[in-house]
């Protein structure tokens, strides 16, 4: 029986990781479609009709199958209802619940993915009828539901809901890890911080370079940021805010450095402007003013691994060649 991997059909088992707000837009999707992989928009914190036009602009971009994510702490329901309107061709659903969706995505054939951190999590999103898991590991940048590293993480859950094809998410950036990862069990990859690094991402230029300048130890996992979306785990390069908030003692809301202060805003493509708090969860894109040190840089482990920004087809080439190497 074919499963959603090889229904999919990429040419390459890797996937770009959703990176909400829409950093994972339309031009980074399509890129990697075409590249190869699976393109995936990041429609967390956007509402249906952002993500309806970010949807139509990728399938202009490209023929090949993409796919969304949608984060259901944050969603209205507009954003899953674009999904499902947009006719994509997979849907990752993030932190919640995803038996209410699965029905109609699967009527629609459009798969249905539950992005994990634990094996309880994946167990349940199988038994509700998931067509695939991203399995997370704490390395992950952005909001992490795991507290395990990936490969026992990824080990123990593959173990709970063979044969559906998991997929990994955590600290990868390089061919070999890529290769080590899918000798363990993955069916594919999703990256994120590392196509954060590339010139078709939707995030400011001064976030791309702090990627460069950044070590793993430089991150931390914190709810430090949680404007939007309160107690949830998310890891990100230490900066000012950071260094500030712990330097007094760490308080709780509402007693923080600066709380609800304006700290900047993004620019719509409608000229409307999204003015932002301090602590707020949304990362720098491309159309934020202000400075990067009162927002999250969600960013992994794999910052490590990260020297370069490249193009999408480059950066395929890169971790194609690294994979064919690990081989020898």
């Amino acid at each position: 029986m074919r499963d959603m991997i090889d229904r999919l059909n990429t040419k390459y088992p890797i996937w770009n990781a959703g990176m909400g707000a829409g950093i994972a837009g339309p031009k980074l999707a399509s890129a990697v479609s075409e590249a190869g992989g699976l393109g995936v928009l990041g429609c967390g914190a956007m509402q249906g009709a952002d993500v309806a036009a970010m949807i139509t602009e990728t399938k202009v971009l490209t023929k090949r199958p993409i796919g969304a994510n949608v984060i259901l702490p944050m969603s209205d329901g507009s954003d899953v209802a674009a999904c499902f309107d947009g006719g994509i061709d997979a849907l990752v659903l993030f932190w919640d619940d995803i038996q209410p969706f699965v029905k109609d995505a699967q009527s629609r054939g459009i798969f249905i993915l539950s992005q994990c951190g634990s094996p309880d999590d994946a167990v349940r999103a199988a038994d509700a009828g998931a067509d695939g898991i991203i399995i997370q590991g704490i390395e992950s940048g952005g909001h992490v539901s795991s507290s395990q590293e990936l490969v026992p993480n990824l080990e123990n859950i593959i173990s709970h809901v063979k044969p559906l094809p998991c997929i990994a998410a955590g600290g990868l950036s390089t061919g070999a890890q890529i290769k080590d990862i899918l000798s363990r069990g993955a069916k594919a990859v999703s990256l994120g911080t590392r196509f954060l690094a590339t010139h078709e991402a939707n995030a400011n230029d001064a976030y791309k370079n702090r990627l460069l300048a950044s070590k793993s130890e430089d991150t931390v996992v914190t709810k430090l940021f949680d404007g939007g979306w309160p107690n949830a785990p998310h890891r990100v390069i230490i900066n000012k805010d950071y260094t500030t908030w712990v330097a007094n003692d760490s308080p709780d809301a509402p007693n923080r450095p600066g709380e609800d202060e304006y700290i900047g805003c993004i620019a719509k493509t409608d000229g409307r402007e999204l003015k932002l708090s301090r602590y707020t969860t949304m990362p720098a894109v491309k159309d934020f003013t202000g400075s990067i040190e009162n927002l999250p840089l969600y960013a992994g482990t794999s910052v490590d691994n990260i020297h370069t920004i490249e193009s999408v087809e480059n950066l395929f080439k890169i971790l194609v060649t690294e994979i064919v190497k690990a081989d020898k």
